[in-house]
C-alpha cells in the first residue's frame, strides 16, 4: 500500500492505493496530487525493479482520481482505465462492469458497485479471494454517500452483491485492511437498517428539515461533520420517498419532511 498523504476530515488518514504485480503492476486509485505521494509512489516502483503498467481508479471523486496527471506525467506508458462517467473520456479507457482485467498474472474483476458514486468499481483479485472496496466500505467509520451521485438504494443492493462473493482480506480506500469482510459487510447493512429506524425516530418525534434530524441523530458527532451527515440523512430519506413511506414538501425555500405511514 501506498498512502496518498492526504489526511483530513473527509479522508480520514488518508488514501490508500495499492500497487500490484511482479514485472508489470497495477496501481489501484492515484490519491489526489499530492507531491509526497509522487515520491512514495516513485521511490516502492523503484524499489519492485518492475514497471508500471497500468492504472485503475475505483472513482472520481478527487481523493482517488485526483494524481492522475502526475502519476501519468511520471508513468506516461502506463494506460488509465475507469468505469465511465463524469471525466473528459480521452483520460481513461473504459471498464466495462464484471470485465475480467489481466495483467502478469494478475485477474481482477471489476465490479460495478454505485451508491457512494455513481462510477465506484470495487476490484475484486479472485485468486487470492482479495477485494479492494475503494470507498463502499472503510477500514474505519462507515461510508457517506453524497447527493452528487450517491444513492442509498444502490448502495445497499451493492453491500449485498458483495456478500456473495468469497472474500477473505479486504483492502479499503481509506483506514485499516478488513480482517473479516463478511462480517464489516453485515456491519454496514446493519448500520444503514439502523439509521433508516433513526431517520423515521426523527420524523416521528416531530423534526421536519435535515438539519433537525441531523441534530436528533448525530447527537455525539462533532458538528463539523454535520454537513456530511445531512447528506446521509437526505439520500435516507430520497429511498424513503421512494418507497412512499415519507413526503417531501417544499415551504419557504425550505424542504421538509412528513411520514405517511
Amino acid at each position: 500500500m501506498v498512502p496518498g498523504q492526504n489526511p483530513g476530515l473527509q479522508t480520514g488518514p488518508g488514501t490508500n492505493t495499492y500497487l500490484l504485480g511482479r514485472e508489470r503492476l497495477v496501481l489501484i486509485d492515484t490519491g489526489e496530487g499530492v507531491p509526497a505521494y509522487n515520491a512514495l509512489l516513485k521511490e516502492a516502483v523503484e524499489a519492485s525493479k518492475a514497471r508500471l503498467s497500468l492504472i485503475l481508479v475505483t472513482h472520481g471523486h478527487r481523493d482517488h482520481i485526483g494524481g492522475i496527471r502526475a502519476v501519468r506525467r511520471m508513468y506516461p506508458d502506463a494506460i488509465a482505465r475507469k468505469f465511465p462517467g463524469g471525466e473528459p473520456p480521452s483520460t481513461f479507457q473504459p471498464i466495462a462492469a464484471d470485465e475480467q482485467i489481466r495483467l502478469d498474472g494478475i485477474t481482477l474483476k471489476a465490479i460495478h458497485t454505485p451508491g457512494h458514486a455513481s462510477d465506484h468499481l470495487c476490484f475484486y483479485w479472485a485468486e487470492e479471494r482479495t477485494l479492494f472496496s475503494g470507498d463502499l466500505i472503510l477500514g474505519e467509520g462507515t461510508a457517506v454517500m453524497p447527493r452528487d451521485g450517491g444513492s442509498l438504494t444502490d448502495y445497499l443492493a451493492s453491500l449485498e452483491r458483495l456478500r456473495s462473493l468469497d472474500i477473505h482480506r479486504m483492502y479499503p480506500g481509506h483506514g485499516p485492511a478488513i480482517q473479516d469482510p463478511q462480517a464489516k459487510i453485515t456491519e454496514y447493512i446493519e448500520h444503514r437498517r439502523m439509521r433508516e429506524r433513526e431517520v423515521l425516530d426523527a420524523l416521528y418525534a416531530g423534526a421536519r428539515t435535515i438539519p433537525e434530524m441531523v441534530a436528533r441523530i448525530y447527537t455525539g458527532v462533532p458538528k463539523p461533520f454535520h454537513r456530511l451527515a445531512e447528506e446521509t440523512v437526505w439520500n435516507h430519506l430520497v429511498k424513503l420517498e421512494g418507497e412512499n413511506r415519507v413526503r417531501r414538501i417544499q415551504a419557504g425555500g425550505q424542504e421538509r419532511y412528513e411520514l405517511l405511514e
